[in-house]
């Protein structure tokens, strides 16, 4: 049986935005998450935790939610189309005020999601292709739209504050 991709949502995440209790409250309940959710994740949700998790290799272990979860859970909408403006290249650093950082970030192959960086689909068959089939021509295009290289700290209100600045109407 397959199933449909997780959407994941940081403890902190979900905590700053005020959606942490209810779902604590469901999976308290009982109710489940997408079932490729780190034990650990669903452990720090029955404890009250919001504190964000880490495996050894720094990679943040969040709750996965089922795309229809985002709706009934969340109350959010999910997109059918977007149009891409900008692209935004975000580094979270703890007690940071948000800046731009220089530095010639640009969007490359490797920030596509494929068989060797999506761990929670493993290609336990070795049949899907390293590379993403096809991301020349959308290499080109999002290389063209502007493009910056950012910290952010912990502080949602300045972050929101200074991505309202950074992502203003394009001139």
């Amino acid at each position: 049986m397959s199933w449909p991709s997780a959407a994941a949502i940081g403890l902190g995440l979900l905590h700053a935005l005020g959606w942490y209790d209810q779902v604590r409250d469901r999976v308290q309940r009982g109710e489940q998450l997408h079932p490729t959710q780190h034990q650990k994740v669903t452990d720090a949700l029955h404890s009250g935790s919001h504190t964000p998790l880490r495996k050894e290799s720094e990679k943040e272990l969040k709750p996965q939610f089922f795309p229809d979860q985002l709706g009934t859970w969340l109350g959010l909408a999910l997109a059918t189309e977007g149009q891409a403006a900008r692209i935004l290249f975000p580094q979270i650093t703890p007690g940071a005020e948000p800046a731009l950082v220089d530095q010639d970030r640009t969007v490359r192959t490797s920030d596509f999601f494929t068989a060797g960086t999506e761990d929670r689909y493993p290609d336990v068959f070795g049949l899907l292709p390293s590379d993403p089939p096809g991301t020349g021509p959308l290499l080109d295009l999002l290389g063209g739209l502007p493009q910056h290289t950012m910290t952010l700290g912990h502080d949602v209100s300045a972050n929101t504050d200074f991505l309202a600045q950074v992502t203003g109407p394009i001139t």
